[in-house]
């Protein structure tokens, strides 16, 4: 057994909260990203941040990380879950809106009426098995946000989904970000 595969055996403690609910359980080990794809295309790596950087102009901060985490649900994103969910707490978001996010339709008295525009407007870009986003979706968000922000809104709600797609494609391990790593 290697050291990285004795590490994982052994009690965890969340490095952001310092969370010890797992002590003394044993877990299995952590997977081996395929790829370290930000090294073998650094300029792709740098576009992405400053594209993520342009999409976050404008918008409120705290829809901006429930989109991110919503998207990262969706698409099963592990690395980006554990990252938007840390910096969300880090910001004072609450525990209870950031669980209930993966039930919005059922837990929407936790959310406000824009926020819930922009989680649904999440929802409908990131599964377009439609083809499309649906019409009353858009117009919801349409009448709750100016063309700008709406323009903003689509623009991180599309970059998140790109950030979930190169940590699926290539297995990036969650569990080592700490809060505000890469603001």
């Amino acid at each position: 057994m290697t050291t990285h595969e004795s590490d994982a055996h052994e009690s965890r403690t969340d490095e952001s909260t310092g969370n010890t609910a797992g002590a003394g359980k044993e877990f299995v080990h952590e997977h081996t990203p395929r790829l370290a794809w930000s090294q073998h295309a650094p300029e792709v790596f740098k576009a992405m941040v400053r594209l993520d950087a342009a999409a976050r102009r404008g918008l409120d901060p705290v829809t901006y990380e429930l989109v991110k985490i919503r998207a990262s649900q969706i698409n099963r994103c592990a690395l980006c879950l554990d990252m938007h969910s840390k910096d969300a707490l880090a910001a004072g978001e609450s525990v209870e809106r950031i669980i209930q996010l993966a039930a919005w339709e059922e837990s929407k008295h936790y959310y406000t009426e824009r926020e819930i525009a922009a989680i649904e407007l999440t929802d409908a870009i990131t599964v377009l098995t439609d083809g499309f986003v649906p019409d009353d979706v858009y117009e919801r968000a349409a009448k709750l946000y100016d063309e700008k922000e709406l323009s903003q809104l689509i623009a991180a709600i599309t970059t998140i989904n790109a950030w979930n797609r190169f940590g699926v494609s290539t297995r990036q391990a969650p569990g080592h970000y700490k809060a505000g790593d890469f603001k």
